[in-house]
Parts: C-alpha cells; structure tokens; sequence
C-alpha cells in the first residue's frame, strides 16, 4: 500500500500507541511488534519518533522493544558534568556528572538509522548515534539537564532545520537570580542541527524554582508541560509562530494557569513546584504537582475541571492504565502516612475516586523519607492475552515492586497516605531489593528492568510469574532507560552514557 509522506509526518507523534484513537500492537515473549504505523510502513528517507518523550508517549507506558538478556557493556559515551546550583552535602561539591533524574534518553529513526537525544549535568543535550555512542551535535542549555525533552515532528515544515523539534527543560542557569527578570530554562532546539529555534521565559512566582523538568505532552500540534514555577504552559511548538523579542525566539503561548493557590503557598511555602510530566485519557490530560494535587485538565473547556488532593510533594508522573485510571506516585513528605503508589479513577469525583493504595516503606535518603519519587511502569503494550496487568515501581526504601494493578488482595486494608483513611491494596506480584532508587522500572512482556543508586538488574519472569535475575551492572543511577533491538540506553552518575546488552565477541 503507498503511503502518503505528508500523512505519515503527523502521525508518526503517536507510533507507540499513545491514546485510546490509536490501534496498538501487542509485544508477545519479546518479540519486536511496535503499534500501526511502524516503521515497517514507511520509507528509509523519513522520520520515524520510537520514544518521543518521558515513558514514549501520552499515556507515559511504552519503552522500546526486544529487551535483552544480558547486561554487557556494548559502548559507553562519556557526556561530562558540570556546576549546578542543587545542595552540597557534607564533602561534596556542587559539580554533577551524567544525568540525573528522570534523565531518559529519546529515541527516533532517520534514513533507517537510530539517534538519542540525551540531556547532562554538563549543561548540554546531545544528539547520538545509537549504534556507536558517537555524539552529531550538542546544545548548550545554560544550566544542568535533568529532565527528558520531547520531539515534536513538524509536518508543516518549510526546510528541514524545523522537521524535528527538541523541546528541551533544564535547570535555571548557574549563579542566576531565582527573581532575575529573565529565565530561559525551556527551549526549542532543531534535532537535526541542535540550533536554538526558540526558547520560554519561564516567569517569576512564589515558586522556590524555575527550572523544567517535566516533559511536554504534545497532542494535537499543541504542547502542555507543567513548569517547576508551579504553572501548567500551553504553547504553540511551531517555530513558524514564534515572536522575535530582543535577539531570540519565543513561541506563541495558547494558554496557561496556575497549579497551587494560596492555601498551597500556606502549607508548602515555595514548595509548589510541578516536576511531572503531564498524561492524556481522551479530552483530559492529568497532570501531578508539588502543591500537592492530582489536576485533571479539559482541553475543549481549556479549565481544570477535576483535582484529587494528597498533600505530599508529588514528583513523579501519573501514568494511564489500561482500565483508563491514574496510577500516581506518593512521595512522604508534608503527609502524616506512608508514601507509596496510587490507583485512581478520574471518571469518578475525587471523594469517590480511589481504587487502591501501597505504602513503601519509610527510609531517609537525601532530603526524601520515603515513597515514591519515580514512576510506576505498566505492561499493557507488552501483555499477552492471558497476562496479569502488572505495575511496577521503585522506592527509596530500596525495592522494586510488582504489583497486579487490577486485582484487589483479599481481605487487606491499609492506611493511607494521610494515615487516616482505610484503603484497599494490590495484589503483590513480587519484590526485590535493588537500594534505593528514584528511577522509573520498565516492564514488557517476560522481563523487568530496575535501575537505581545500586546498578541495574534485569530479572526474566515466566507463566507463574516467577522472577529470575538474570544479571546486573554495579553503578550509580538515577536516571530511567529505554530499550530497543536488544539493547538498554541509560546514563549514570559517573558522567557516561550506556550501551547496554549482549555483547557479540
């Protein structure tokens, strides 16, 4: 069948699945069946997105393809480390190497061949030949890369500097006035060339911070991003509507609003950062923020029309089930109970709408005491037919958690994390101690795998699921990984980007 290049540009955004309007594939026993419109369909000379933003796409629950079973190293491309304003412990220095949380490398496909773009402490983003570790190009940010960018692909395009759109946070900017008129902390930078084709002022709020770390949800040729100043920004990510002000590009801004009020300031202070990455179930994307709130936003009605409030310091991204529920990580922090995970309904009111809870344990680690700072992995684009519904999810207490999501334990109630409420809870599936991690697992068909301050272990799990750790690489990580064709991506605190896999002698 011909397929029509132009058609092809606009819905290339969604091959991993993203919504309920995109037929998917299932990946059985590994195998690499990627959803419709797969690069099976098209040809060499365009442009395939395979992860194009934090967990792949809207529902944040895709992570590549055809895991391995062996953690060698294959290559390894050192990325470097740089100054960065985060708190210096005792003995410690303000300089951070690799990449840091959520710091999960994008994936795309051009001309048949496979490119990562990779944030770093050093203040750069980097375009990288997934086969070689050889960096194209690298962008200077001004401050540290924590967070995963998005790509957008620009089917109106006027040259192929624009086709590819990096939209890119990172940190402030070193030795940068948190009230300074001007912060630049979000940018659009070409994928092709990685020149600046614009960049956001990021606004001065009673928000302790002003940096990005959250990922843009792009849906519809508009992107939505939550803003660690505590606003959620919608905005126009076409460098054809950009305005020129002084000597650099902004985008045209659709719309934007507030993620706290002033009962939050009362109880958070300047806590009201929103570091998650927003989610879409049909006409509402969610999106979870450091006020402490779980916000539901209507695209027709441009409003938020439904908040579920917990209170904690919420960090990590509510990630859509297959059920069209909330799986939400709880951090301890600013709640009398326990941190941990989250089920919710969104269809429901906010009293009516929470199905489970599992609390982790309480450790102390940094300025954390527990919970939950990642977010949670699903096997729905994995699962064979006759599968559980599995999520998985890390804790600072150091374990990594398998839970069936969809299934209740019998006769279990637990408190909850404002240690008043009974909650029912999931059914376990298994648990494992890997130390403590703020990392993201990644869940497919028969495999798991965990990263965290401890290394990186990838455990095989059959019909009964019974899990066997099949190997480990010992370093320091914070990071989330993808996966694709046999091979793990992932980038440590040692300042190197990682190939990870089965290495061909």
């Amino acid at each position: 069948m011909k397929i029509n290049t132009a058609f092809l540009l606009t819905v290339l955004l969604l091959v991993s699945g993203c919504g309920k309007d995109i037929p998917e594939k299932k990946s059985v026993n590994g195998k690499d069946t990627i959803p419709e419109n797969d690069s099976t369909k098209i040809q060499e000379d365009e442009i395939q997105i395979i992860i194009q933003s934090f967990l792949g796409n809207e529902k944040r629950n895709y992570y590549g393809e055809n895991p391995p079973s062996k953690l060698d190293v294959i290559w390894k491309t050192f990325i470097g480390g740089g100054k960065t304003n985060m708190p210096v412990r005792k003995g410690g220095t303000n300089i951070h190497y690799g990449a840091g949380w959520t710091g999960q490398p994008l994936l795309i496909k051009e001309k048949g061949k496979l490119f990562l773009f990779q944030g770093s402490y050093d203040h750069n983003v980097r375009k990288i030949d997934a086969e070689t570790g050889e960096v194209l190009w690298k962008f200077d940010c001004g401050d540290a890369v924590k967070g995963t960018g998005s790509i957008w692909l620009n089917a109106k395009a006027k040259n192929d500097d624009e086709k590819i759109v990096l939209i890119q946070g990172s940190r402030q900017g070193v030795n940068v006035s948190l009230r300074a008129k001007d912060i630049f902390s979000l940018k659009g930078i070409s994928g092709t060339t990685g020149e600046e084709l614009y960049r956001v002022n990021i606004e001065n709020t009673p928000s302790v911070s002003r940096d990005v770390d959250g990922s843009a949800l792009i849906h519809n040729d508009t992107a939505y991003i939550g803003l660690e100043n505590g606003m959620f920004l919608i905005f126009n990510p076409n460098p054809e509507h950009t305005s020129r002000i002084n000597k650099h590009n902004e985008p045209e801004e659709i719309h934007k609003l507030k993620l706290y009020s002033q009962s939050d300031i009362a109880k958070h202070g300047g806590q009201i950062i929103t570091e998650s990455s927003p989610c879409r179930i049909g006409r509402m994307i969610y999106v979870a923020a450091g006020s402490g709130w779980v916000f539901g936003y209507d695209i027709d009605k441009k409003e938020i029309t439904w908040q579920y409030y917990i209170g904690s310091d919420l960090n990590g991204s509510c990630v859509v089930t297959d059920d069209s529920c909330l799986l939400v990580p709880v951090e301890k922090q600013l709640i009398p109970g326990n941190g941990g995970m989250l089920k919710l309904d969104p269809r429901k009111a906010p009293e009516e709408a929470t199905v489970w809870y599992f609390p982790t344990g309480n450790t102390s680690l940094n300025s954390w005491s527990g919970g939950i700072i990642g977010s949670p992995a699903v096997n729905d684009n994995y699962k064979s037919p006759n599968q559980k519904y599995l999520a998985a999810f890390s804790g600072i207490d150091g374990f990594v958690y398998v839970v069936d999501y969809k299934s209740i334990e019998d006769n279990v109630t637990v408190k909850g994390f404002d240690a008043k409420s009974d909650f029912k809870k999931p059914e376990p599936v298994f648990k494992y101690k890997i130390g403590n991690s703020i990392s993201t697992p990644l869940l497919f068909s028969n495999k798991l795998i965990a990263a965290g301050y401890g290394g990186i272990y990838l455990f095989e799990f059959n019909e009964n699921y019974e899990f066997t750790l099949l190997d480990k690489f010992i370093n320091t990580f914070e990071a989330t990984p993808v996966v694709y064709n046999g091979k793990v991506f992932i980038a440590a605190k040692d300042g190197y980007l990682y190939c990870l896999g089965e290495k061909k002698e």
